[in-house]
């Protein structure tokens, strides 16, 4: 059997499309120029400087005060005018006095009559004799010869007369509260009627109690006598007490 061939082309590959050729970046137009005036400039400072240096003048040497500043020439004289003359008057100068006065003998009085130049303090602190002046130092009292020294700044003052004006309100209020809490002195009638009332109560309670029975067999029996006991007792340590103080004092509740 005879084999088929397959038509051209049909294994082959495509045809891949080729790369762009990778360019040097950017050239510039005078690229070949600068390096030409590069290579001139260097050769010639190959090894001092300039091949060539105009050398100074022997005349033209550096002398002395030769960089100060220089002041301005003095103005001559110009069509007849003559300049001012100097503020400083000369040394053959003599002011003319035209006063009597003396003052050699009024100086000469003055310091005579006049009060003696007061000795400044001195503190020497090292045995080499170095001294300072005291004043200035801080260890001179001299704060005390101020006007209001001693003298009570106002804020103070102020602050001591509102703390005393609380205190005198606090007192007032407390005094007030004492009062509404004060005891009460009973009248002699009070006291009588009071007293006619506890012995009143205590003769009944006391009735009571004589009309319990004479056996206490149950827990309530006991239990009434204990307490007609205990009220008796109570109304015989009152009554004697109000017999026995005539003023008696009740406080406000």
């Amino acid at each position: 059997m005879a084999t088929q061939s397959a038509p051209e082309g049909a294994c082959e590959p495509p045809p891949q499309p080729k790369p762009p050729a990778k360019s040097d970046g950017y050239l510039s137009k005078l690229r070949e120029l600068v390096k030409h005036e590069a290579d001139k400039n260097k050769s010639q400072c190959k090894t001092m400087g300039p091949a060539k240096v105009a050398v100074p003048s022997p005349n033209d040497f550096l002398q002395k005060r030769s960089k100060e500043p220089k002041l301005a020439p003095k103005k001559k004289e110009e069509d007849g005018k003559k300049l001012l003359p100097l503020s400083v008057p000369p040394r053959t100068y003599h002011p003319v006095t035209r006063t009597k006065k003396n003052f050699i003998s009024k100086n000469a009085l003055a310091v005579m009559t006049g009060e003696p130049k007061k000795p400044r303090h001195f503190c020497v602190d090292t045995r080499q004799g170095d001294k300072y002046l005291l004043e200035p130092s801080g260890l001179f009292p001299k704060y005390i010869n101020k006007k209001n020294y001693g003298v009570l700044p106002k804020y103070v003052i102020q602050r001591n007369e509102e703390m005393k004006r609380e205190e005198e309100e606090y007192q007032a209020n407390v005094l007030e509260q004492l009062k509404k809490k004060a005891m009460k002195v009973l009248s002699e009638e009070e006291r009588t009627d009071i007293l006619k009332a506890l012995k009143k109560n205590w003769e009944e309670i006391n009735r009571a109690y004589q009309g319990l029975p004479i056996v206490t067999d149950t827990r309530y029996k006991q239990m009434h006598k204990e307490e007609l006991e205990l009220k008796l007792k109570q109304l015989e340590h009152d009554i004697a007490a109000i017999e026995k103080h005539k003023c008696v004092y009740i406080a406000n509740m």
